[in-house]
């Protein structure tokens, strides 16, 4: 008998046991017992029970489900941040929440204090019924056997201790199909800021990503001084390799071990949550989007997610037996990590601090998704267009 069945029965004769005499409880008991096969004691413990369900949770009602407008206030923080998890959120709430109020309303104090010191493995718990699941997507490196002999494969990361050393990746918006012409991202990632910044390009030509990684560089707080990329023909050609060397300081210009994935891990854990999650998995198949989605990449959504979403770096990882035992670093936003930079000058520290002071987390949300919007909604024109041809 299955543990429903078992349920159900205890709740047939549940309320029967507790209105009989002592002779009738007997037999009910040694029924019980052979069909279920309890042992007696624990038997008697579950007839006597009023509710075969779950045991009512002792003690005083958790202070977040009691408070009016904790919930609110939380998922709208959450939804502003695009769903982070919950480590992560923690250390978004103390940036966000000062901005709150002049986007909905100042929150009462009980609440705020309740944001500031409601745990992780709490706001999993309050959070884990409104989660989403999304799928995955293709893979569209395809290896650049041209100049492999002429960049040399990158030995390690552990020796990085100050910013201006990127990781490079592209992600193809191509819907279901790798066929044809569509955008690109392009994806620079720097492995001790985690610096992230992202530009579409078209059909990923040598040419315009040589065009993109320059914009990008003039947007970065800090100097270029290596750049790292795993074996596709977009990188490794001959035009982005003149322009890391034609320079009175040549960027040091690696690649990773052909079908590593892991050696260019600080930006494919990027892929995700600066492309996918900003614009899906759809099919952007019109070059006239490639400068909207630029103008979106370059303003709105770095800044949001380099001065306002923390990410978390690994510190250590130990193998313990057949297991791995990961420590990770507080999340702090790259923001932070290149104020806190001894590596960085005081200048670019300057201009930094004064851009951030004007920027609101909340505006810049309701920036991006009006931005977003138009796009989306050129993208089913388009599809539309296409499908009916």
């Amino acid at each position: 008998m299955g543990t429903s069945a078992k349920r159900a029965y205890l709740d047939a004769i549940g309320v029967r046991y507790r209105r009989s005499g002592q002779s009738a409880k007997g037999r009910i008991l040694d029924e019980f017992c052979s069909v279920c096969g309890y042992n007696r004691k624990y038997a008697i413990r579950l007839l006597n029970r009023r509710s075969s369900g779950p045991k009512r949770r002792r003690g005083r009602r958790s202070p977040y489900a009691t408070e009016p407008g904790f919930m609110d206030a939380l998922q709208r923080i959450w939804a502003a941040t695009d769903f982070m998890c919950s480590s992560r959120l923690k250390a978004s709430i103390p940036l966000w929440l000062p901005f709150y109020s002049e986007s909905f309303g100042p929150p009462p104090p009980r609440v705020c204090s309740l944001l500031l010191t409601v745990s992780r493995a709490t706001l999993d718990r309050l959070l884990g019924p409104l989660r989403q699941r999304y799928g995955r997507g293709r893979c569209g490196t395809k290896p650049g056997t041209m100049l492999r002999s002429q960049i040399a494969i990158r030995s390690g990361t552990l020796d990085i201790s100050k910013p201006g050393f990127v990781e490079a990746d592209t992600v193809a918006h191509c819907g279901t199909s790798l066929a044809g012409d569509f955008v690109w991202s392009l994806i620079l990632t720097d492995i001790h800021t985690a610096w992230t910044e992202s530009r579409a390009v078209w059909n990923k030509g040598s040419t315009d990503v040589v065009t993109q990684t320059r914009n990008i560089e003039q947007c970065l707080p800090f100097q270029l001084l290596g750049f790292d990329c795993d074996n596709g023909s977009e990188f490794l050609n001959h035009h982005l390799l003149k322009y890391f060397a034609e320079r009175d300081r040549p960027v040091h210009f690696t690649r990773s071990r052909p079908y590593r994935k892991n050696d260019n891990a600080h930006v494919e854990q990027k892929n995700w949550a600066h492309a996918r999650h900003l614009l899906g998995y759809h099919r952007i198949s019109d070059p006239a989007l490639v400068a909207p989605i630029n103008e979106l990449y370059a303003h709105e959504w770095s800044l949001l997610q380099n001065h306002f979403c923390p990410n978390t770096k690994l510190l250590s990882k130990t193998r313990i037996r057949t297991r791995y035992r990961k420590t990770y670093a507080p999340p702090v936003t790259p923001y932070q990590r290149v104020m806190d930079c001894p590596h960085v000058s005081a200048a670019a520290k300057k201009r930094l601090k004064q851009l951030h002071q004007q920027l609101n987390p909340f505006q810049l949300k309701v920036a991006k998704e009006r931005k977003l919007k138009a796009i989306f909604r050129h993208v089913r024109v388009t599809t539309n267009v296409r499908q009916r041809i």
